[in-house]
């Protein structure tokens, strides 16, 4: 796998995730969730996570076309993508079963943080110790 077409393709499939948070939360939230989002605080915090998702999608295209981010975009992603796994992983063992939407992400996070990972010692790791 490629690194510069991952991290694309993290940083794409990010951002319908990101407007689905903060783009207009009282109608997505209730749409996917059955959450109802009905006060400032609420939607302050969703359009704050928006604004973290497509500041890391920003992130990880400009590490697809710097070789110099390659690295830092790939750390970022793993770390992004298990933090949030972790997050939901915790909030499974404390909350019980969340929709099954929110079950995929866990997967896909998981998933997407060990290719993260795995492309990071491939490239980047060869890449340092040839120089």
């Amino acid at each position: 796998m490629n690194s510069s077409i991952f991290l694309k393709f993290c940083a794409i499939a990010l951002v319908p995730i990101a407007l689905g948070y903060g783009a207009a939360p009282a109608q997505t939230m209730s749409m996917l969730y059955d959450v109802t989002v009905d006060n400032t605080n609420l939607t302050h915090i969703l359009r704050a996570v928006m604004g973290l998702y497509l500041g890391m999608s920003i992130l990880w295209f400009l590490g697809a076309g710097k070789p110099a981010l390659l690295g830092p975009a790939l750390i970022s992603c793993a770390v992004f993508m298990y933090g949030l796994a972790v997050g939901r992983i915790l909030s499974l063992a404390l909350d019980g079963m969340p929709h099954p939407l929110l079950m995929i992400y866990i997967l896909l996070e998981l998933v997407m943080g060990t290719i993260a990972i795995m492309l990071y010692r491939r490239d980047v790791s060869n890449i340092q110790s040839h120089s």
